[in-house]
């Protein structure tokens, strides 16, 4: 009952020349072709780049620092970060107009 018969598909193809005529068939074929190249194309490109980001992911995470050099020096007591210098209250003109 659901399997495709010669004639249901023969009877499509005449159903399909009818409605877009012999000519725009071969073109909306081919074009679909085009298509379809183009989707194949680009998933591949796309499976490529995750693929290559991945690696370029697990070859950064085998970074280790560096041991400090036998004949170096140990760094110094790091200096503190900058601190601003403590601001002085701002006067309200007004206020010092009316103080005076």
């Amino acid at each position: 009952m659901g399997a495709l018969k010669p004639w249901h598909i023969a009877i499509l193809v005449v159903v399909l020349i009818l409605l877009f005529g012999a000519k725009r068939l071969p073109d909306a074929a081919r074009s679909l072709g085009r298509s379809l190249r183009i989707i194949k194309a680009e998933t591949k490109s796309l499976q490529d780049d995750d693929r290559d980001l991945a690696e370029k992911a697990d070859a950064q995470s085998g970074y280790q620092p560096l041991p400090p050099y036998a004949g170096q020096q140990q760094p110094q007591q790091q200096q503190a970060p900058y601190q601003a210098p403590p601001q002085q209250p701002v006067a309200d003109p007004v206020q010092r107009v009316r103080d005076n």
